[in-house]
């Protein structure tokens, strides 16, 4: 096994982590990375059965796990009703119980109309794409499934950004103390939301996850908020990413209308999960002794799988560079296998396929890259942490004829496109 070394915060690798990918993989199905002290797996066939492999898992056995520090406890709190959670079955299955087909059917509709709504207002000119349009889509979603306030939206936002801070390369003391203050704010408002919906019950997911019962079994007060604190974080800042590098993809390659219509945008979503995943590194433990892809895992080893570079493994795929939505079922396999069980009903294609329709069906065509934010340590995320575009008013895309996307499905189209000069690169921040 090749051993490399690799800044995760150095900022080559944070413009593009692909060509240090592509050496690692170019050694072996395994890898070590001395910055991460990690055995990392890259190829599609070692990350895919480790991920499916059930004597791997994401949580540290008890003997594993380091002491957390007092100033910490009040945010690993957290963490752990989340991996209760995850431990009972029943428990997750109340969670999931929660999101019935009517109320997932009802966001189809619901982000349709908000998000020609918010690109309604995009102003004539220089825009923020991700502050205009992608981070708000998905917090304003998330409050109205939540039942929350769509003004706490901000709130809502700065507590999420502050508590997955936690996940970065160069997190400090600041960067713990924010996101302990920003988990103990966002704990004590959950608890008063769902001690007000116990007493006033609404047609919200806190409701029903109040309501949920099997088998005499109902969530603690304390899974609940975790519940919900799970869904923003994880379902909030992925979709972030994905909007963001995914209209930064379509004007790159000049993809337009052709690939975002009803029969396709689902494949062409499940392409750019692939080709340029929000979420790069996921790690498991061994919760026995594994031979695996040549290397022998002990029990409690911990091992890291490189779904990006898994998902460009020119072994799995032709030309996995390229972005190539393909027929439905040979797109990403690997980003909602390695999710939490949440996430893969807030970030599943059939809701990332309206975000995309509503918000890569009006661009014409890019002039800028936007850079890379850095990485975090413990889960590698890539997303911009803006990306400006320039609405050009009211024109019809077919006037762009091969230069752009075209937005056949909308009565009032507006074109945009990627501003030169005008990206900036920052922290981003993961689940």
């Amino acid at each position: 096994m090749q051993s490399l070394s690799q800044s995760p915060t150095d900022p080559a690798f944070v413009q593009d982590p692909y060509p240090f990918y592509e050496r690692a993989r170019a050694g072996g199905k395994l890898f070590f990375w001395e910055d991460y002290g990690l055995v990392c797996a890259t190829s599609a066939t070692a990350v895919g059965a480790i991920l499916r492999d059930r004597r791997f898992g994401r949580e540290v056995r008890r003997r594993r796990r380091p002491a957390v520090p007092d100033h910490l406890k009040p945010f690993f709190a957290v963490e752990a009703h989340s991996m209760t959670l995850n431990r009972r079955a029943r428990g997750c299955a109340l969670v999931l119980r929660a999101f019935t087909s009517r109320r997932i059917a009802a966001l189809r509709s619901e982000i349709a109309a908000l998000s020609h709504d918010l690109i309604d207002r995009f102003p004539t000119g220089d825009l923020g794409l991700l502050r205009a349009f992608a981070t708000r889509l998905p917090v304003t979603i998330i409050c109205r499934l939540l039942g929350v306030p769509e003004e706490r939206g901000d709130d809502l936002l700065a507590w999420s950004n502050a508590m997955v801070g936690m996940y970065q390369a160069r997190r400090t003391r600041a960067t713990e103390d924010a996101a302990v203050a920003a988990t103990e704010a966002f704990v004590a408002f959950m608890r008063a939301h769902v001690e007000a919906r116990r007493s006033r019950p609404a047609d919200d997911l806190i409701t029903s996850l109040i309501a949920a019962e099997m088998e005499g079994e109902k969530l603690s007060t304390d899974e609940l908020i975790t519940t919900c604190i799970l869904l923003l974080n994880a379902g909030h800042e992925a979709t972030v990413h994905t909007i963001g590098n995914g209209v930064k993809a379509l004007l790159e390659n000049r993809m337009g209308g052709e690939v975002l219509t009803p029969d396709r945008v689902e494949a062409t979503v499940e392409e750019i999960f692939r080709q340029d995943p929000p979420l790069h590194l996921f790690t498991r433990w061994a919760y026995e002794d594994i031979e695996m892809a040549g290397h022998s895992f002990r029990k409690g080893d911990q091992v890291g799988c490189l779904l990006a570079a898994a998902n460009r493994d020119p072994g799995a795929w032709d030309d996995p560079v390229a972005l190539q939505p393909r027929p439905s079922g040979q797109g990403q396999p690997f980003l909602r296998r390695g999710a939490p069980f949440l996430r893969r009903r807030t970030a599943c294609p059939a809701r990332a396929s309206d975000r995309a329709r509503r918000s890569s069906s009006r661009a014409a065509r890019a002039s800028a890259s936007p850079p890379r934010p850095a990485t975090p340590i413990s889960t590698i995320s890539t997303g911009s942490e803006s990306l400006m575009v320039r609405a050009f008013g009211l024109l019809p895309f077919h006037k762009y004829p091969r230069g752009g996307l075209r937005g056949a499905d909308s009565p009032r189209p507006r074109a945009i496109a990627a501003a030169p000069g005008r990206v900036k690169a920052a922290e981003a921040s993961s689940t």
